[in-house]
């Protein structure tokens, strides 16, 4: 019996349970870990914390099957010379593998600014996502929120923010402009659309610490009710102890097969993976596909034939009827790739429910 075990049940861990499921070998047994008994669909995590959208209408069903086990826990550490992933000391026994998939996602980077773990609330996970909706809900009218990050999460969490709430004050604070990393006339399409919704923008902030209630630009306080932290991410802590080589992010080097090239069958997907594009739920599930493809191939006796991967592009909302996007190296803005992102999480709750 071979043992397959996947650690976090995101974009990337589930596309590998649904794909390794429809063709299993009768002698392989998966294990699907998380410390939820549901997963979740995190590119909507905005509207959760926003409050435009319930839990319930972003969690997605854990498959069922009979050759699939599903754990409950917080992984502590995974000993791969005995080939053991370890949780909690009050949780449960070590877990055994002859195959690993860790895909356990990211966490806020801080950058080392003092105060900003203690005093800013984030969307990078469901319960950091929680706690953000009652913060920013529990706001009096008429309050301050500011966003640190201009990037895709922050447009989203204002936007999204500014239809729930609009009696707040809301504020994007930002090293650069809004959606920096888009082009030009993509950037003015958002910023307008911030400008007629009255949401403020403010570029050029060299955040130098944060206390309750103050941002420190510098030596400038910038007073806020709440602060939203959407500036940067890193890979879990589990995966910064690991001492295999990474990246400049801190994301582990892997091979063509998304393999720890010292550590055959311990494969390494999502934020936690070093690879030439940005972090997505969209490559999450590309590279799950492959993992997938790689481990039956290999059941088989067969070398594994992988394609190079192809990105469809990038999606993003701005409220319920507008939105942005890139096909490619082309700008969509407007009510059409909001329709599109609608479309995609459609396909997602259809696809992972």
């Amino acid at each position: 019996m071979s043992n397959v075990v996947i650690l976090g049940g995101g974009y990337g861990g589930l596309t590998v349970v649904h794909e390794l499921l429809e063709d299993i070998p009768s002698d392989v047994r998966v294990t699907l870990v998380d410390r939820m008994p549901f997963g979740s669909l995190k590119t909507e995590f905005y509207s959760l914390a926003a409050g435009t959208a319930s839990e319930l209408e972003i969690r997605v069903a854990f498959p069922s099957h009979p050759q699939l086990d599903i754990v409950y826990g917080n992984v502590e550490n995974v000993d791969l010379e005995r080939k053991l992933v370890v949780f909690g000391s009050e949780e449960r026994d070590p877990l055994p593998f002859d195959s690993l998939v860790i895909a356990l996602g990211c966490t806020d980077n801080y950058h080392s600014i003092p105060g900003a773990a203690e005093f800013s609330v984030g969307v990078q996970s469901l319960s950091a996502t929680r706690r953000t909706y009652q913060m920013l809900n529990d706001i009096r009218p008429y309050g301050q929120v500011s966003i640190v990050g201009g990037g895709l999460s922050g447009v989203e969490v204002a936007s999204e923010l500014r239809e729930s709430r609009p009696d707040l004050n809301i504020r994007i604070l930002d090293r650069s402009s809004v959606l920096s990393a888009f082009p030009g006339r993509l950037q003015h399409f958002v910023s307008s659309w911030f400008n007629e919704h009255h949401v403020e923008l403010r570029k050029q902030i060299q955040i130098a610490r944060l206390e309750d209630g103050v941002i420190y630009n510098g030596g400038e306080e910038i007073r806020t009710d709440a602060t939203v932290w959407t500036a940067g991410i890193q890979p879990v802590e589990l995966v910064q102890r690991m001492t295999f080589a990474k990246d400049k992010q801190g994301r582990l080097i892997v091979n063509e097969f998304h393999e720890l090239p010292d550590a055959r069958g311990v494969f390494v997907i999502g934020d936690c993976s070093s690879q030439p594009y940005s972090p997505s739920g969209q490559l999450a599930q590309a590279q799950g596909s492959q993992v997938a493809q790689v481990l039956l191939a290999r059941w088989q006796g067969k070398e594994p034939r992988l394609s190079r991967i192809r990105l469809k592009g990038t999606l993003g909302s701005l409220g319920r009827k507008s939105g942005f996007g890139l096909m490619g190296s082309t700008p969509i803005m407007g009510r059409v790739p909001r329709l599109l992102k609608s479309g995609v999480l459609w396909k997602s709750r259809r696809h992972f429910g």
